[in-house]
């Protein structure tokens, strides 16, 4: 049977609705005990993996509670596990795990290089698949329709290769996106909603590499369907749609009349339905996701981090109620938060599939890092993610940091604030979170919107080092509202974080200066990645941009450039 046909029989359908609903009870269930899961699920990766090569080497036999791993184990980054990854990478059996990884996960660095992430059998059945059913519940529950039809959801990051690339072994290392769950770990059930849909495997011959040209299949053929939902899980997928309609907005038109996609013949031409877009375009001078799908129900992503400034007005160009879901606080390595609910950024700690350790985000990780348990934590603070899992992460720190939102049913809520590298050229140690917030604070206390936002630090023969913040603007700003955003940036900035308050008295930080962009900046430079042969799911809103080259592609500033733009 094909997506298609599964996504169109009502048996299949109604067994999806109660898995995912029946995962999300199971996982509401372990918050009656959530040390007692905690203790299985570290007693199961030990006596599990006790005599692999890494477990031999750590005792995994005698360890006996969590205090003894912590003994046993240090706290450790990819680099750390990568000579042990790169084995069984290579073929090697019995490294990391007793069991043989199936695929290998990417997942960008902060450096931009791909790792391989070991991903087992065992890890999917008792540390994914749970969690991977539960996330949907929120969407299903509340959204029903969107399941009516296969074309109802539009699926930004289903991204099938005929011949992915592979390990020395082998095995495939791809994106999660690009994984055959059912396939590779006889899950049928696993497809996600919008696999099914008429654009989900393209009928037309495109390179694996020629991802911009998918998108515009995928949107093309979508222009003719009722689509209530799309998933983006990367909200910059999410917020690149309208601007990509616009783009695209004549060569779609034309496929649409003429039954082309890519030129190619494809199915019958509608002439109606291109004259139906061509005056809604003309009626409201521009093309907006609510004109072509005016059912649009839902957007499925991460609603935190840059996308908290810019997805409240996005929403309104798919449609004034739709809603915004949050995608899991998750990472290729594995998850950590899924929201039960319909909370707009939290997630409730996944407590029965993987031992969580946290640490205050404001200090540096080591190996011997004191760690706290998720008991223990505070609302209203920010941690370092630490966990281990049977799939061969050990005191893995994934390079997240999340904020307690609240505890809720005896776990803490989190959600993902951005990731744990600082900013810091004068002592000042600025992470995402802080700089998100002060953002905010800025722009709620002056009334201003922005689109996006991205900062460098800039040094001058003449001044000490400074923060350049560029920002989309919205709406054009005038001088006096630009240099009071840009006072309260900077007091904001020093609320948030102690180390860049010091940096700022002491002088070795100037006060901030604002370059203003216009309102489609980012947006043309995320195309621009997507256009050189850069996965979409791979391109993230990214806040520090100190990569002078980079710079100079999102502002159109050469590097000699200085100082504050006028509005």
């Amino acid at each position: 049977m094909s997506l298609a046909e599964a996504w169109a029989d009502p048996a299949r359908l109604r067994r999806y609705r109660e898995r995912v609903l029946a995962e999300r009870q199971v996982l509401r269930a372990a918050f009656a005990d959530p040390v007692g899961h905690q203790r299985r699920v570290l007693s199961d990766l030990l006596e599990f993996n006790a005599g692999t090569e890494y477990g031999k080497r750590h005792g995994f036999a005698r360890i006996r509670s969590l205090t003894d791993y912590r003994r046993a184990v240090p706290v450790q980054t990819y680099a750390d596990l990568e000579p042990w990854i790169e084995r069984a990478a290579g073929g090697e059996q019995n490294v990391l795990t007793a069991d043989r990884p199936t695929v290998f996960f990417t997942s960008s660095g902060s450096t931009g290089a791909h790792k391989k992430i070991p991903v087992t059998p065992r890890f999917m059945r008792t540390t994914f698949f749970p969690f991977y059913y539960a996330a949907w519940a929120p969407l299903i529950e509340h959204f029903p329709d969107i399941l009516d039809s296969p074309g109802a959801v539009l699926n930004l990051k289903h991204d099938p290769i005929a011949a992915p690339p592979t390990t020395a072994s082998g095995r495939p290392h791809v994106g999660a996106s690009q994984v055959d769950f059912g396939a590779a770990f006889g899950e049928p059930l696993s497809a996600e909603p919008g696999t099914g849909a008429p654009w989900a495997t393209l009928a037309v011959p495109v390179a694996a590499d020629q991802h911009a040209e998918k998108m515009y299949l995928r949107l093309r053929l979508a222009v003719e369907s009722d689509v209530r939902c799309i998933i983006g899980i990367n909200p910059a997928m999410v917020a690149a749609v309208p601007y990509q309609l616009n783009l695209w907005w004549p060569r779609i038109v034309k496929e649409v009349r003429d039954g082309t996609l890519g030129g190619l013949p494809h199915r019958t031409p509608n002439p109606a339905r291109a004259t139906e877009l061509e005056r809604l375009a003309h009626r409201h001078g521009t093309v907006r996701p609510s004109h072509i799908w005016p059912r649009m129900r839902a957007l499925f992503c991460w609603t935190t981090g840059p996308a908290s400034l810019y997805l409240p007005r996005l929403r309104e160009e798919f449609g004034p109620d739709v809603a915004a879901l949050p995608a899991p606080v998750a990472a290729s390595e594995g998850p950590v938060g899924v929201a039960l609910d319909r909370h707009a950024c939290a997630g409730s700690l996944v407590v029965n599939a993987a031992v969580y350790e946290f640490a205050d985000a404001d200090r540096d990780l080591g190996p011997d890092t004191a760690t706290l348990q998720p008991h223990e934590l505070e609302a209203d603070r920010d941690y370092h993610v630490v966990f281990s899992h049977v799939g061969g992460l050990y005191r893995y720190a994934v390079g997240d940091v999340v904020r307690v939102v609240d505890h809720r049913d005896g776990v803490p809520r989190l959600a993902y604030t951005g990731r744990a590298n600082r900013s810091d050229h004068a002592g000042e140690r600025l992470r995402d979170a802080q700089v998100i917030r002060a953002l905010h604070s800025a722009l709620h206390a002056t009334g201003l919107e922005l689109r996006n936002a991205a900062c460098r630090a800039t040094e001058s023969p003449h001044r000490s080092a400074g923060y350049e913040f560029a920002v989309a603007l919205r709406t054009p700003w005038s001088r006096d509202e630009s240099d009071r955003f840009t006072a309260l940036l900077d007091e904001a900035l020093q609320r948030e974080s102690a180390d860049y308050r010091t940096a700022r008295t002491r002088g070795r930080l100037s006060a901030p200066a604002l370059l203003h962009l216009d309102s489609d900046a980012f947006l043309r430079e995320w195309q621009a990645r997507v256009e050189s042969g850069v996965r979409p799911t791979q391109v993230k809103d990214r806040l520090f941009r100190q990569d002078p080259q980079q710079w100079a592609r999102l502002t159109g500033q050469g590097p000699e450039r200085r100082g504050t733009a006028a509005p």
